[in-house]
C-alpha cells in the first residue's frame, strides 16, 4: 500500500485547478505550471528509485480491494514513463515562457498542459483497463483544446482530423472493453491476466486483442492508422507540438506494450506476429513520408511514425532483450523527438518560417544551434555513441537471435534512410546559403531571458541524449529489469490481488 502513488496524478491536476482559479494572473499561472511539472518530475524519479530493484507499488483507492476498486500500480516501466513525462513537462513549460503568446496563456494554456500531464500519468499508473480508457479521454480532451487554441484555420483543420480519428479509436476501445468484461467479468488488469491465463487460447479473446491493437494503434500512429498525425502535429505552437510529439503517441505505445505482455499472450503466433509485421510497415512508410516533405516539422512528424515501428518491434519479437530494447528506445525517442521539435521552434522564431526552401545558413550565424540539432538528429538516426544507437542495437540483436532477418534488414535500411532525412534537414536549414529572397530584417530576436528560455531546455535534453549514450550500460540494465517485470506476469498479479491471486473469485 503506497498512498504516495497518487501524487503523479494529484500534482499536475492540482496545478491545473490552481491555474484555472488564477486565470487572470498569467504570472501566477506560469509559476504554478512550472511547479506542477517539476513536482511531476520529482514524483517520477521517486517512483524509479522505489521500483528499480523489482518492487511493484500498489494502492487501492477508497480502501476497496482489487479487483473491485480503483487500483494504481507502478512497476519500473511505468515509473520510467512517469519520470520522462515530468521531464518533458518541465522542458515544455520553460520553453513556453518564451514562445506562447499572452492570448493563449489567458485562455488556459497552462491549465490545459497540466491536465494533459495528469492524464498521461494516470494512463501510465492505472491498473484497470476501463480507467485506462478514462485517462486516455482526459489527456485527449486537453490535447484537443491545446491543438485548437488560437483558432487559426490550419489549426482547426488539423484538430478536426485529430479529433475524429481519436474519437473512432475511443469508441473501438470502449467496445473492446465491454466485450472483454462480458468474457471475463472483470476489468482489473491483474485479474484479467489471471482469468485469461486460466482460460487459455480463445478465438474470442484473440478477436478482442485485435480490437485493442487497432484502437491503441490509432493512438500510437502505427501503419496504416497514422495519417492523422502529420496532418495535425505541425499546426499548433511549437511547445504544444513538442509535448505532443514526445508523449501522446507514446501513451498508445505504452498501452500496447502493457496489454500485449500482460493480457493478450495466449495466441502470440497471431497477435505478436501481426505486431511485428505492422512494425516493419510503420518504419518504412514513416521514413519514406519524411523524405518527401519540405517542411521542418512535417519531416519530424513523419519520423515520429517511423520510430514508433522500432518501439513495437520489440513487442512483436517478445523476448527479454527485445522488450528491453523497446523500453530503452521509447525513453530515448521521447527526449530526442521533443528536442528536435523545440529546435525547429527556435529556427521558426529566428527566421519566421519552417519551409526548407526558404531556410539556410543557420549554422553560419548560430553554430551552437547547429550543434544542438546534430546531437538529437544523429541519435534519431542511430549513430554511436548516442542513445539511439544502443536501443537499435538491442533490437537488432534480438531480431537476429530469433532469426527474424527480414525485420532486422528493414530496421537497418530505415536507419540509413533516417540518416539521409536528417542530412537533408541539416543541408537545407543549417548548411546551405540562405535563399536570395530571404530577408534578415524579418528575423525575430528574443530578449536575453527569452533566449535562455529557448536554449536551456534544448541544451539539457541534448546533454541527456549524450549521457544516456555514454552511460548506456547502466541505463540498459534498468530497461532489462523493466522487461523482465513485463514478461514475468505473476509478480504483478500477486502485487495487485494479494492472497486472491491464485484462486478463482
Amino acid at each position: 500500500m503506497t498512498p504516495a502513488l497518487v501524487l503523479p496524478i494529484i500534482v499536475p491536476l492540482g496545478a491545473a485547478v490552481v491555474s484555472l482559479v488564477a486565470w487572470r494572473a498569467v504570472a501566477v499561472q506560469r509559476i504554478v505550471s512550472l511547479l506542477g511539472a517539476v513536482g511531476l518530475l520529482a514524483c517520477g524519479l521517486w517512483l524509479v528509485a522505489a521500483t528499480r530493484e523489482g518492487d511493484i507499488l500498489v494502492v487501492q483507492l477508497g480502501g476497496w480491494p482489487a479487483p473491485f476498486g480503483i487500483t494504481l500500480v507502478a512497476d519500473l516501466f511505468s515509473a520510467l514513463m512517469v519520470a520522462v513525462a515530468g521531464l518533458m513537462g518541465v522542458a515544455a513549460v520553460v520553453y513556453s515562457f518564451s514562445t506562447i503568446d499572452a492570448e493563449r496563456e489567458a485562455f488556459g494554456y497552462h491549465a490545459l498542459l497540466q491536465a494533459l500531464l495528469a492524464g498521461v500519468s494516470g494512463a501510465f499508473l492505472t491498473g484497470d483497463i476501463f480507467n485506462l480508457f478514462v485517462w486516455f479521454e482526459v489527456l485527449l480532451m486537453a490535447s484537443f483544446v491545446l491543438l485548437a487554441l488560437g483558432g487559426g484555420r490550419e489549426q482547426i483543420e488539423g484538430t478536426v482530423k485529430y479529433l475524429l480519428l481519436n474519437l473512432m479509436a475511443s469508441v473501438l476501445f470502449l467496445i473492446g472493453v465491454g466485450i472483454l468484461y462480458g468474457l471475463t467479468g472483470t476489468l482489473n488488469m491483474a485479474d484479467l491476466a489471471r482469468v485469461l491465463q486460466q482460460a487459455g487460447p480463445s478465438a474470442a479473446v484473440t478477436t478482442v486483442a485485435m480490437m485493442f491493437l487497432v484502437a491503441y494503434g490509432i493512438k500510437a500512429a502505427i501503419f496504416p492508422l497514422f495519417f492523422w498525425l502529420p496532418a495535425s502535429y505541425h499546426t499548433p505552437p511549437v511547445a504544444v507540438s513538442a509535448i505532443f510529439a514526445g508523449l501522446l503517441t507514446k501513451v498508445g505505445v505504452y498501452a500496447l506494450i502493457r496489454v500485449f505482455t500482460l493480457l493478450f499472450v495466449q495466441d502470440t503466433g497471431v497477435t505478436h506476429s501481426l505486431i511485428l509485421l505492422v512494425a516493419g510497415l510503420t518504419m518504412v512508410t514513416g521514413v519514406l513520408g519524411a523524405l518527401a516533405q519540405q517542411d521542418f516539422r512535417r519531416v519530424l512528424s513523419f519520423h515520429i511514425i517511423s520510430q514508433i515501428g522500432y518501439m513495437i518491434m520489440g513487442l512483436g519479437l517478445l523476448t527479454p532483450l527485445a522488450l528491453a530494447g523497446s523500453v530503452f528506445y521509447v525513453v530515448h525517442h521521447i527526449i530526442v523527438k521533443t528536442n528536435l521539435f523545440l529546435i525547429g521552434g527556435i529556427v521558426l522564431r529566428l527566421h519566421g518560417t519552417l519551409e526548407l526552401k526558404r531556410l539556410g545558413g543557420v549554422y553560419r550565424t548560430r553554430p551552437l544551434l547547429g550543434v544542438l540539432f546534430l546531437i538529437p538528429a544523429l541519435s534519431l538516426a542511430g549513430l554511436p555513441p548516442l542513445s539511439g544507437f544502443f536501443g537499435k542495437l538491442a533490437l537488432l540483436q534480438a531480431s537476429l537471435e530469433t532469426r527474424s532477418y527480414v525485420i532486422a534488414a528493414v530496421a537497418v535500411a530505415v536507419s540509413l534512410l533516417t540518416l539521409m532525412s536528417m542530412t537533408k534537414l541539416w543541408n537545407e536549414a543549417f548548411w546551405k546559403e540562405p535563399p536570395d529572397d530571404a530577408d534578415p530584417a524579418q528575423e525575430m530576436h528574443p530578449t536575453p531571458a527569452g533566449r535562455l528560455g529557448l536554449v536551456l531546455p534544448v541544451a539539457v535534453l541534448a546533454a541527456l541524449t549524450v549521457c544516456i549514450g555514454v552511460g548506456a550500460g547502466a541505463f540498459f540494465a534498468l530497461t532489462e529489469r523493466a522487461a523482465e517485470q513485463l514478461l514475468a506476469r505473476e509478480p504483478y498479479i500477486r502485487a495487485v490481488l494479494g492472497e486472491t491471486a491464485g484462486g478463482v473469485r
